[in-house]
């Protein structure tokens, strides 16, 4: 059986047709299976899933068993020339489950798709109305029907289901519009006898209809919906089909103007959500280079990107990094650019995917009413809006995999750049390129001070600026702070100000701007033991802490030890470095900050005799100096 002659369809009853012979599917567990396959075709669907949508909450101990073999019994009956135990050019199997492999022209949903894709990007309405025709009528019923009642509940068809009420209100929006309203009023009818309490979409039937002139079937029609709304549902009408009905009323659905007379066609709305870029933005010339580097060979290679995912300490410049490379990309992305910030460790907690999702399917045009609210419906829907797209989206501040995995794109064509301070390895493990922000180095943390502050004012006082450069110890939010203050004192001289920071190892004052908030963000993130661990670093007056260190500080052994420095170089509290873990100059003023107020005195001398004690300075006292404790370390 050649390939090319298979057609497969979802948009009704599911079906493999051979040329104009349908294939006998099996029973109903199998064809289930097929039509979960064909609804998130070019994507794995998981074992979990396909036995929860067959047996429900009581499956078989054989269930996944069972799975395997209806995938080769349906693999066998489309390709029947297979020979045995090969895998076939359709139902693939991964790890994780199986994918369905299909072209654009041998699954109605993927032609659905690219027909409204044509639709959308018509130069004028009269074309759009055609396309928009055409694929329409490739939905032959609601989705897998006669699956029932998994197809109307299961979320993968609920996604579909509003793909479908979606691009049907569009296109009698679109037909209305350009007084086409006979070409889609048959297909308006017709999905609307599968969505009967659609009043959005019964609201576009009466005014397809009156503007044909057929007034009194459209008052019809809208009594109809209210007998319908009052007898099954105990509700009225809505604010849009009482409005309809008025415009009925008052004669003002009347034909539209024939088509030669409409002005040219409004332009399609592209989102274009990015904050501005940074006006002082300098350096990470290696990170572009890296960055752009991997998108040209993924390009070359083949490869969908999936992400871009960059990590780093508070305060480093993720996002203003992302943002920046954001602008540099949005014209290879010219359906536009979408934008979240997710705060993933803000005080208020952070975004809900659900609450994400809302705003996204906003920005694409998707009304509340219209969004479902089923969580993995409304991922099914946003990702079915993407495909076909070449869309930048940028999540900032992620807090974990779980919080962006329902929004990432399910096809190839849109970009995902992220921003986290924690290092999100199921995203990594999912496909995303991780690309670490590291602190500038002192070239960049000067040219970022000319770029704010003038070449002549930073030249003209080469050892105030390397001292602030010094005491900021290169992070750029304390940089920027010192920044500002100078522009906002012209007449300072530049030795003032830095003479002014004099940060020690225990201090965060001098710089304006709550530095100290900032680090809360990560710091709140902790388990208690890995935050204990964290205000006691500062003890050790050592530039990298090691295991056997951490353990002597939190008083435990250094398997726990081990798992809580993981825990902290996560949320990019320490950096590590050879298996050793560095922190941050402001990071320890931070950690030493905390100690004093949360740590009784009693804990911290207990901290400090366990380290001495350790290292074999068993004659000293927890009050040695840190300067003697650096020379003995030295």
């Amino acid at each position: 059986m050649a390939a090319t002659t298979l057609r497969f369809s979802v948009l009704g009853p599911v079906r493999v047709r051979n040329g104009t012979v349908d294939l006998e599917l099996g029973g109903r567990q199998q064809r289930l299976l097929l039509a979960l396959l064909l609804a998130r075709a070019g994507t794995v669907v998981g074992l979990g899933e396909l036995v929860d949508a067959i047996w429900g909450d009581d499956p078989p101990v054989s269930a996944v068993n069972s799975i395997h073999r209806a995938v080769g019994t349906l693999r066998r009956l489309i390709e029947p020339n297979l020979p045995v135990r090969a895998v076939g050019e359709h139902l693939v199997r991964h790890s994780a489950g199986y994918r369905l492999e299909v072209d654009e022209d041998a699954l109605d949903l993927l032609r659905f798709r690219a027909l409204v894709r044509r639709a959308r990007q018509a130069a004028g309405e009269a074309e759009a109305v055609h396309h928009y025709a055409e694929a329409l009528s490739l939905w032959q019923g609601p989705p897998a029907a006669g699956l029932e009642p998994v197809s109307r509940t299961h979320p993968a068809f609920i996604a579909l289901e509003a793909e479908l009420a979606q691009t049907v209100r569009e296109a009698g929006d679109v037909a209305l519009r350009a007084g086409y309203a006979q070409l889609i009023l048959p297909t308006l009818r017709r999905v609307g006898g599968w969505r009967p309490f659609d009043e959005a979409l019964q609201t576009r039937v009466m005014l397809a209809l009156a503007a044909e002139g057929r007034q009194a079937e459209a008052l019809d029609a809208f009594q109809e919906i209210r007998r319908r709304l009052s007898d099954e549902l105990g509700l009225d009408p809505g604010p849009e089909l009482r409005d309809a009905r008025d415009r009925v009323l008052r004669q003002q659905s009347t034909a539209a103007p024939a088509p030669d007379d409409l002005p040219p066609a409004p332009r399609a709305f592209v989102p274009a959500q990015l904050p501005g870029d940074h006006p002082y933005y300098t350096g990470r010339a290696d990170v572009l280079a890296r960055a752009e580097a991997i998108l040209a060979d993924d390009r070359r290679q083949g490869r969908p990107t999936v992400a871009l995912a960059f990590d780093g300490m508070p305060g480093v410049g993720k996002t203003t990094f992302a943002v920046h490379l954001a602008h540099r990309l949005a014209p290879s992305y010219p359906d536009g650019q979408l934008y979240v910030d997710l705060r993933g460790f803000a005080t208020e907690g952070p975004m809900t995917p659900a609450e994400a999702l809302r705003g996204l399917l906003s920005s694409l045009g998707v009304r509340g009413d219209d969004q479902p609210a089923e969580l993995q419906a409304a991922a099914g829907l946003f990702r079915s809006l993407l495909a076909g797209r070449r869309m930048l989206l940028v999540f900032d501040n992620v807090r974990d995999f779980e919080q962006v995995r329902h929004l990432l794109p399910g096809t190839p064509g849109s970009l995902v750049l992220l921003t986290s301070r924690a290092r999100i390895t199921d995203l990594i493990t999912a496909g995303a390129h991780p690309l670490p922000i590291e602190l500038p180095s002192t070239a960049e943390a000067r040219e970022n001070l000319v770029s704010r502050l003038g070449r002549a004012r930073v030249d003209a006082e080469p050892t105030a600026v390397q001292a602030l450069i010094e005491r900021c110890a290169r992070h750029p939010l304390a940089l920027a702070m010192v920044a500002a203050r100078a522009m906002a004192r012209p007449d300072t001289p530049l030795t003032e100000i830095a003479a002014d920071l004099a940060v020690g190892p225990e201090r965060l004052d001098g710089f304006e701007g709550n530095l100290a908030a900032i680090f809360s963000w990560s710091y709140r993130a902790l388990s208690p033991a890995a935050a204990a661990l964290f205000r006691l670093l500062p003890l050790y007056p050592g530039p990298e802490v090691t295991v056997d260190v951490a353990a002597a500080l939190a008083g435990t052994d250094e398997r726990t030890a081990r798992s809580l420095l993981a825990e902290l170089a996560q949320q990019m509290l320490t950096q590590v470095r050879g298996g050793r873990h560095q922190l941050h100059d402001l990071l320890r003023a931070y950690a030493a900050g905390l100690s004093e107020t949360e740590d009784a005195q009693q804990s911290r001398d207990a901290a400090a005799s366990r380290l001495y004690e350790h290292l074999g300075w068993v004659d000293q006292r927890p009050s040695r100096s840190s300067s003697a404790a650096r020379s003995a370390i030295a």
